[in-house]
């Protein structure tokens, strides 16, 4: 993920910064408890698709 690109994306629902999880290919955000993913190199950022984190999930 480039990081100048991290900089410039923010949550779609609450405009937040979100972070990169590499091992998951999602971008999260800590603030609505959402993983946004990324398919071949790109960021969907969708609030359909995102998926909600597990209350156990750490971001």
């Amino acid at each position: 993920m480039d990081k100048t690109l991290l900089t410039i994306l923010a949550c779609p629902n609450c405009k937040g910064s979100l972070s990169y999880q590499k091992v998951e290919q999602e971008l999260t955000c800590p603030i609505c408890r959402v993983a946004y993913p990324i398919r071949d190199d790109i960021p969907v950022m969708l609030i359909d698709e995102a998926r909600v984190l597990a209350t156990n999930e750490e971001i």
